[in-house]
This record gives structure tokens, C-alpha cells and sequence, in this order.
């Protein structure tokens, strides 16, 4: 009967260690955590959903021709909490965005900061934005302004 206990137990541990990639859905190997682009276009775009929101972007590059930038956010819940709404960006909005690009020069990249034409500024969550490490350390993730003092 120990023998085969073994083996279930081996099994199993085999399966656990096997299957551990299929829950690793975050992930920043994609991207250069190390680098910041800051783009000024227009809104094409907000798709305000979970998993991620995505901000679709057109920016008129030093050629003069148009970019079509697809940029990944944090899901709405994370984002409402540092004060980003389904509203805060509409298409035609002129904005300045800071993203975190990916490795391999494509038109991609997560949300760092978004600067609306008014001034406000919107703020990713770190740790989502550059795929959790920048510079070495993990970065916390920033309070709104209007957040209540601790």
C-alpha cells in the first residue's frame, strides 16, 4: 500500500509543479521595465473592462506619420482607487501618457502616468505598470492626491 501512496503523492506533486505556468498570467518579461516613452496623441479609444482596461492611442511620430499605440492597464477596481473612472479618458482627448514600452519596439506598452489637457494627472499602480520590478526594488503602489492622511 506504500508504494502506491508514493506514487499518488509523487503524481501529484508533479501535476502542481507541471501546471504552475497556467496560473502565472501576470507577467513583465514582454516589457523593458527599465525604460519610460512619453507619447502625446489622441484618444481612439477607452476600453474600460476586466481583466485589463486598454487605452488605443494614434501619435504623430517625428516622420509625420501616425502611430496606432495599444496601451494595457490595471483592471477597473485597481484603477478606481487612485481615481480613474470609465470617464477619464474619451475619445478625441488630446493626453500625454508615459508608458512602459515592450522589449521589441512595437507600438505596445502599460499605462505609467497619463496627463489629461486640463492638468490632472492619473497614476497605473506600479507594480502592474512595469511588471512589478523597476530599478532592482518593488515599488509601491501611488496614493491619489485626495486620498485621506494616514
Amino acid at each position: 500500500m506504500k508504494p502506491k501512496l508514493f506514487v499518488i503523492f509523487f503524481l501529484a506533486v508533479a501535476f502542481s509543479v507541471a501546471a504552475r505556468p497556467a496560473f502565472a498570467h501576470h507577467g513583465g518579461a514582454a516589457y523593458d521595465t527599465e525604460k519610460r516613452t512619453t507619447l502625446k496623441g489622441t484618444v481612439i479609444s477607452w476600453f474600460w473592462a476586466n481583466p485589463h482596461c486598454v487605452l488605443q492611442l494614434d501619435v504623430t511620430d517625428d516622420a509625420g506619420e501616425v502611430v496606432h499605440w495599444a496601451i494595457e492597464s490595471e483592471n477597473p477596481s485597481a484603477l478606481v482607487k487612485l481615481g480613474w473612472s470609465r470617464q477619464s479618458l474619451k475619445p478625441g482627448d488630446q493626453i500625454s501618457i508615459t508608458v512602459v514600452p515592450v522589449k521589441n519596439g512595437k507600438a505596445i506598452g502599460r499605462v505609467w502616468e497619463v496627463v489629461l489637457a486640463d492638468g490632472q494627472r492619473l497614476t497605473a499602480p506600479r507594480a502592474f505598470a512595469g511588471g512589478g520590478v523597476v530599478g532592482g526594488a518593488l515599488e509601491p503602489s501611488p496614493k491619489p492626491e485626495n486620498a485621506p492622511k494616514q
